[in-house]
This record gives C-alpha cells, sequence and structure tokens, in this order.
C-alpha cells in the first residue's frame, strides 16, 4: 500500500498546486476525505500522509522521518514539470501534525526535499493540550468537534486512536515549532472554542513569523478543519492558496460599512 491517499483536481481542469496533508493525534487519512475532495474540488493534487510519530523520544529522529515521508509524497504528483510537483507545494498539518510540519520547516539541518512554498498549520495546541484528557468518547468529540458529520466519521473508523488527545505534547516540538523563523509565508487556523490552543501563544507566534496570517475560526473546537464552519474553513485556505500567486496579496478587497 502507499503511505498516502489522492485526490485529484476534476478531468480537464489545470493542477493548480500541490497540498500534503499531515494528520494529528489519533487521526488517519480517512479523518481528511471531506477537506482533501473539496480542496481538489478547487483544483488542487491533494496528498493525505499518515499521522507522525510524535513523542520525546529521539525528536529528531522523528522529524527526519516526517521529512522523508513527505519528500517521497510530494514527488511525482505532476508530470513534466522541474521536481515532478505542481506548485505552490504547500504541506497542511493539523494538531500535532502541525507542530511537526513547522518544527521541520524550521529546523536548521531539514532533510533534503522539495522546499515548501508555503504552511498551513491548524489547529496547533498549546503546552497543557496532553493535560486535557477526556473521561468518555464522548467528551473527546466535544473537544475535537460539534460537527455530526464528523463525529459520526471519527466515531466509525476503527483505526482512529481514541484517547489520543490525551497524549501529552514534547515541549521541544512546541518549542521548535512555535520557535519557527522560517521565511514561508503561513496560514495558522485556531478554533475560538478551541480548550487545546494557547491563543495568545498563537499571536505571538503569528507576529514572530516574516509572512504569517492568523485567522480564528467563531464557535469552532480543536478539529478546526472539520468542524461546523468546515466550508468556511476550506474557502479560506483556498483564499491563502490563491494568494500565493500574487504576493499574497487577496484577490478581492472587501470593504465593509456599519449594518
Amino acid at each position: 500500500m502507499t503511505g498516502y491517499t489522492d485526490h485529484h483536481a476534476p478531468e480537464g481542469l489545470r493542477t493548480r498546486g500541490t497540498v500534503i496533508v499531515v494528520p494529528g493525534r489519533g487521526e488517519t487519512r480517512e479523518t481528511y476525505t471531506r477537506l482533501g475532495r473539496r480542496l481538489a474540488a478547487d483544483a488542487y493534487r491533494v496528498r493525505v500522509v499518515d499521522a507522525p510519530v510524535v513523542d520525546a523520544a529521539e525528536p529528531d529522529g522523528q522529524l527526519a522521518a516526517l521529512g522523508a515521508r513527505l519528500t517521497a509524497a510530494a514527488e511525482g504528483t505532476a508530470d513534466g514539470t522541474a521536481d515532478g510537483i505542481v506548485r505552490p507545494l504547500v504541506l497542511l498539518g493539523a494538531d500535532t501534525g502541525a507542530l511537526a510540519v513547522a518544527a521541520l520547516v524550521g529546523a536548521a539541518g531539514t532533510p533534503a526535499g522539495p522546499r515548501p512554498d508555503a504552511l498551513v498549520l491548524a489547529g496547533l495546541p498549546g503546552p497543557a493540550a496532553g493535560a486535557a484528557t477526556a473521561a468518555t468518547w464522548d467528551d473527546e468529540l466535544d473537544v475535537r468537534t460539534s460537527c455530526p458529520a464528523h463525529r459520526g466519521r471519527l466515531t466509525d473508523d476503527t483505526h482512529v486512536r481514541r484517547g489520543a488527545l490525551g497524549e501529552p505534547v514534547p515541549e521541544a516540538l512546541l518549542a521548535a515549532a512555535h520557535g519557527n523563523e522560517a521565511d514561508v509565508p503561513a496560514l495558522i487556523l485556531v478554533g475560538d472554542a478551541d480548550p487545546l490552543a494557547d491563543h495568545d501563544a498563537l499571536v505571538r507566534t503569528a507576529k514572530s513569523l516574516p509572512r504569517a496570517r492568523l485567522s480564528t475560526v467563531r464557535g469552532a473546537h480543536h478539529d478546526v478543519l472539520n468542524d461546523l464552519q468546515h466550508r468556511s474553513v476550506a474557502a479560506e485556505i483556498v483564499t491563502f492558496l490563491e494568494t500565493l500567486r500574487n504576493e499574497l496579496v487577496p484577490l478581492i478587497a472587501v470593504e465593509t460599512s456599519d449594518w
């Protein structure tokens, strides 16, 4: 079996970029089927890899392993291009997947391979994330999402690791992710109802990065990519992807008045 799941752009449309999705604690590739199909419908090639191993043992080795897997997933997504990739190449991580992606791209010893053009970091957990142990599966679902469809998908997926949100997040990984100063455009997504997020730290991280955009999703929980607002979140991601072709300037200017 391949180490990723593919979602292709509609036949006859020019592929506009490549998005590699890195799941978080307890999640599987199937967790991101809805998001993958939605981004693919907007003519992006989407590949979802397995969630990375994240623990305090050998963090450098774990990041190197993730880098190798991402390199393998990126290569060969397109024919006729210089490096076999339709760019922009964007790494999209959720939860500890987002931490690992941020730490990997910001590390001085990043493994050789295709350099991403941008990052999307969703549901970055804070230092106390591992302390939020849910007593029951319903409690964990309440932390993750209020979307009935997503709750059902997580419940029906026998490969989802229940209780995973109670696993501690290594301090070294948190420090590496939030201390990342890579000059890569980044979209940071967080739900304002996410009990695992350190909102103040995210604001500081967004301000410290050379080119970052922090988008807070009203009413969204930890699984910000798969909560009730998933359509708006996907639209925000596509808007960000489209700005990569325009030096990060939005193609539509919005002016509001007092209603």
